[in-house]
């Protein structure tokens, strides 16, 4: 296990020290323009950040900054940790969700989304109106819209009947979207949300598969019933 660090500075570092031309060459390939990276395994990645999950908030902030997406991959992997914690209190929920939505801006791959959009969006907004999500759902961003409906996988393990609502909710917003980013994830939370309860899900997509993107349908029925998925995929 790498050693633990409480800096921004010390944390690239010891990124730094796991740099490999190879991985650089694997990292860049998932990349957008203007995205710059170190050339980390993303088992090193995740192993440093849970090092360095004790790094004060003001340290984490500072490697949204960095325009290394190990970087910013880090500092979303320290939310997502600390997010998880058992003895994570309310006021550091609502911490690490503000810190998330401050840096929207710097998110911009969607492995980032799906690494912290649960647990830091998703756990502070657990009870509580998802409105913040609807506003997220109708953003010009694919990756804000793609926040707004991979958040909502928390309200599946955790959740009442009310947070499950929030997710069916959302995916109406979305369940339309043309940009594979967002309704790929669409399909995956109404995958997961299948397993809680397929009967809901089934309603869904009789409302909405008609106009989803086939893609989305084929996920979102993945935990269906064979003979409810055969009326939506054929």
């Amino acid at each position: 296990m790498p050693a633990a660090t409480e800096t921004a500075a010390g944390f690239l570092d010891a990124l730094r020290a796991l740099r490999s031309e190879p991985e650089l060459a694997v990292v860049r390939r998932r990349l957008g323009p203007g995205d710059d990276a170190i050339g980390v395994r993303m088992k090193d990645l995740f192993d440093t950040a849970k090092a360095a999950r004790r790094m004060p908030l003001e340290q984490v902030e500072a490697l949204f900054a960095d325009d290394r997406y190990e970087a910013r991959m880090g500092a979303l992997c320290i939310l997502d940790f600390r997010a998880r914690a058992r003895d994570a209190t309310e006021d550091d929920r609502r911490a690490y969700y503000e810190l998330y939505l401050r840096h929207l801006d710097r998110i911009t791959t969607w492995d980032m989304v799906d690494r912290a959009a649960p647990s830091v969006v998703g756990g502070h907004l657990l009870g509580r109106s998802v409105a913040p999500l609807v506003e997220l759902a109708g953003a010009a961003a694919p990756l804000r819209r793609r926040t707004a409906i991979t958040a909502p996988l928390w309200f599946v393990r955790y959740g009442g009947e009310a947070d499950l609502r929030g997710l069916f909710d959302v995916a109406a917003l979305l369940a339309h979207d043309p940009d594979p980013v967002v309704h790929k994830a669409v399909g995956i939370a109404l995958k997961h949300a299948g397993g809680r309860d397929a009967a809901a899900v089934e309603r869904f997509l009789d409302a909405h598969a008609a106009r989803m993107p086939r893609v989305a349908v084929r996920s979102a029925t993945d935990k269906l019933a064979p003979a409810v998925r055969a009326r939506f995929v054929g």
